[in-house]
């Protein structure tokens, strides 16, 4: 077992009944930010909304946004990992979504962003597109079976 530098039976998290909840409304409210605005991108790219604005504009548009969600997100979710860090370290599906946050963050950053400011290809686009969102399903579904794992 992995030695930690606190107890996590004294941090606030678990001491206090609205703490955790709370926390953990919030940082589902910074993934909501942050991949809904990157699905936005997503969906314009495959074709299927916006088309009234480029993809640049788009993109651009989303961008401030998007950093906020995952401030809020990676802000929270260190928070939410010290009520249990033993627990969370030993879990498969932690651990899958920590790979999965990891290559999506990477991926948006890079080949994401670099293709949605330069108007692609129509095919490219939906390849990128569809890439993102699969990537982004994937941290989310790892969030979700960390109860079950």
């Amino acid at each position: 077992m992995i030695a930690l530098a606190f107890d996590p039976a004294s941090n606030p998290l678990n001491n206090n009944e609205w703490s955790f909840p709370l926390l953990e409304c919030i940082h589902i409210l910074g993934f909501t930010l942050s991949i809904g605005t990157i699905a936005i991108v997503d969906m314009r790219m495959l074709g299927l909304g916006l088309q009234r604005h480029t993809l640049r504009e788009l993109a651009k548009a989303m961008a401030p946004w998007t950093l906020i969600g995952l401030a809020v997100m990676l802000i929270s979710g260190p928070m939410i990992f010290s009520s249990d860090p033993n627990m969370y370290l030993h879990n498969l599906s932690f651990k899958f979504k920590m790979i999965a946050l990891v290559v999506a963050i990477l991926y948006n950053y890079t080949i994401h962003r670099w293709v949605a400011l330069r108007e692609p290809e129509p095919a490219a686009g939906r390849v990128v597109g569809v890439v993102s969102l699969a990537l982004w399903v994937s941290v989310v579904a790892g969030g979700l079976f960390i109860a079950f794992f």
